[in-house]
């Protein structure tokens, strides 16, 4: 999500050469990236990705990408974009494969719903925020046109509710013809398990798996910016401070985040692992995850993360010990 804003061409090439290097075969962008949102860097991520993959396999990559959902800030994105309606997922989709330069998208996905409901930063639901929307009908016809067409091989959520999860698989059990939903992608880490509390459940019984994003809370459980003086200057939290709100109300230096951050660090060194390992593995640890999506701006970070990884879930004990953290500091960083 950061091709093309904190992370170079060349920098970005590297990084995803490296990231085959280490097995990883799933890449994930979006038509907006890369973020802080802006219109002279718009596309530049899946374009950035799109002629990496040009020099590679293309089966041999699992390529994700996302349409961007009602907004009135990034205007040059179809003039809003106002609405996520037929019109948008198809201009969208034709988009994304010319940027990507690939004749298909592994897995497509909506980027976050086209009608009100709380998120980023946000978890209460209030009934008089609600407007009219595009229905959850005409999405998954436009998905089931572009799968039908080829252009698309799978489809999936993002940000998205109990509602909106059940509603989406209910209509594809009605209608044979609309594709089922794959997976969800949310945020999921040790600072943010609200999926657990009522997504879980919905995924578990219609077959739908989660991709875990900001699996480190957007480095917050690395404990770099509990350092004295904030952390790193070039850290994303603080290098893009004051131009990124969706990240700072989830993540900003909030009394209960950093205390919980602080219990999971010290957790992390009694078990003598690196407290970024401690988070993506208890990620990876629960049943429902399909996969994490995580960034990396080097190579050591992406390395670290691989060998992480590849060491697979914690141990019972020390999943244990993170739950009776997460008791007294349930989800602080929404």
């Amino acid at each position: 999500m950061l091709f093309g804003e904190g992370t170079s061409r060349e920098e970005a090439d590297g990084l995803l050469s490296a990231a085959a290097d280490c097995g990883i075969n799933f890449f994930d962008s979006a038509e907006m990236y890369p973020v802080p949102q802006r219109a002279a860097t718009q596309g530049a991520s899946e374009r950035i990705l799109g002629a990496w993959l040009c020099q590679r396999r293309r089966d041999d990559h699992f390529v994700a990408t996302k349409v961007t959902g009602p907004s009135g800030q990034m205007q040059w994105i179809r003039g809003g974009p106002p609405a996520l309606d037929r019109a948008a997922i198809t201009s969208a989709v034709d988009g994304s494969l010319a940027r990507l330069q690939t004749d298909y998208i592994d897995l497509y996905q909506l980027h976050w719903p086209d009608r009100y409901v709380p998120m980023f930063g946000e978890v209460d639901y209030d009934p008089r925020r609600a407007y009219s929307a595009v229905g959850l009908d005409e999405q998954l016809e436009a998905l089931g046109a572009v799968v039908a067409a080829g252009k698309v091989r799978r489809v999936g959520l993002s940000n998205e509710t109990p509602w909106g999860l059940m509603t989406t698989c209910h209509l594809a059990r009605a209608r044979p013809e609309l594709p089922k939903v794959a997976t969800i992608q949310n945020a999921y880490s040790l600072l943010c398990r609200t999926f657990d509390a009522g997504l879980a459940e919905c995924c578990h019984e219609e077959g739908v798996r989660l991709l875990a994003y900001s699996p480190l809370a957007m480095g917050l459980l690395t404990g770099k910016y509990l350092a004295a003086d904030g952390g790193p200057p070039g850290a994303r939290l603080n290098r893009y401070r004051g131009r990124y709100a969706e990240a700072e109300s989830r993540y900003g230096p909030r009394p209960n985040v950093l205390e919980a951050t602080r219990a999971y660090v010290a957790l992390a060194a009694a078990a003598g692992i690196a407290p970024a390992e401690l988070a993506l593995r208890f990620v990876l640890s629960r049943p429902l995850v399909a996969g994490v999506v995580a960034g990396a701006t080097s190579k050591g970070q992406l390395r670290e993360l691989a060998g992480a990884a590849a060491r697979g879930p914690l141990p019972n004990e020390l999943l244990q010990r993170v739950d009776q953290i997460h008791a007294r500091y349930p989800n602080p960083a929404l």
